[in-house]
């Protein structure tokens, strides 16, 4: 009896291999239609499937694994072409926008430049205690306070005040210098966008409004901001967010390369050619 028990668990286990293998072809099939179709979301779904549900239909596995190697490079060559005709709007929208805005740049010393409101430039603003903006090529934004004054308040940080009491204030500055010019003292503070405690974003939500100043450090000193001052904090912030948009596309991009590269390589491979 005990051959004839062998046998049967053999046959069994055979027919319930054929089963499996038989199940797993077709989500494998399934897995090709969602390919062709450009359904590379469903596709990756159904060949995740034949792993999960049959780990032992081992030559099904490996045609769902060339399959895969497919569908990730579809998929990145088809986002690379999404990104590269976003980043041409954006591009575009750029050459537009950047003409608001005075552009700066020392290229003996800075690898980037910065643009600024045209009613913010040091020129037009000498001896002013204000608030200034200003944000560099990839789109990092930095607010700079000014003090100029008869005396040092040593101020490190600024807080903005709306008419409603509502306010924004600046942690301290981890960027600050002071010096003297013909008698007057004139302190900076540095404050990048995402450290400034919300204070740019809340000048350009109330950009229509009456907004007071007020200095902070070893003395108070307060100031109303100009509607010029208000509305530079709003523009270079778009501008600002635009640019960060298009190095974050670029970044995108190049991810999108790099794994396009990694397939093809691993195709290659494992093709022999």
């Amino acid at each position: 009896m005990k051959p004839f028990f062998l046998l049967s668990a053999l046959c069994a286990a055979l027919v319930s291999c054929g089963s499996a293998d038989r199940q797993a072809a077709r989500y494998l099939d399934k897995a090709r239609i969602a390919y062709e179709q450009g359904d590379y979301n469903a596709a990756k779904l159904h060949i995740d499937s034949i792993k999960t549900l049959y780990p032992k239909a081992y030559d099904t596995r490996r045609e769902g694994n060339r399959l895969m190697q497919q569908v990730v490079l579809a998929e990145q060559q088809r986002s690379l072409l999404y990104l590269d005709s976003t980043l041409q709007v954006r591009l575009e929208e750029l050459s537009k926008t950047s003409k608001q805005f005075v552009f700066e740049q020392d290229t003996a010393y800075e690898e980037l430049g910065r643009y600024l409101h045209p009613k913010q430039v040091i020129e037009q603003n000498l001896g002013r205690s204000f608030l200034r903006f200003q944000t560099d090529e990839r789109g990092i934004m930095t607010l700079t306070s000014i003090y100029c004054g008869g005396s040092n308040i040593h101020h490190t940080a600024v807080r903005v005040t709306a008419p409603d009491d509502s306010y924004a204030e600046t942690p301290s500055s981890r960027d600050s210098y002071e010096t003297t010019d013909l008698g007057t003292h004139i302190e900076k503070a540095d404050y990048r966008l995402g450290q400034d405690g919300g204070v740019i974003e809340f000048i350009a939500l109330n950009k229509d409004k009456n907004l007071r100043v007020t200095y902070l450090g070893e003395r108070t000193y307060h100031t109303n901001m100009m509607p010029a001052d208000r509305e530079a904090a709003a523009s270079v912030l778009s501008l600002s967010r635009l640019l960060s948009s298009i190095e974050e596309i670029k970044k995108q991009m190049q991810e999108a390369r790099l794994k396009i590269n990694f397939v093809q390589e691993k195709m290659k491979r494992e093709t022999g050619k």
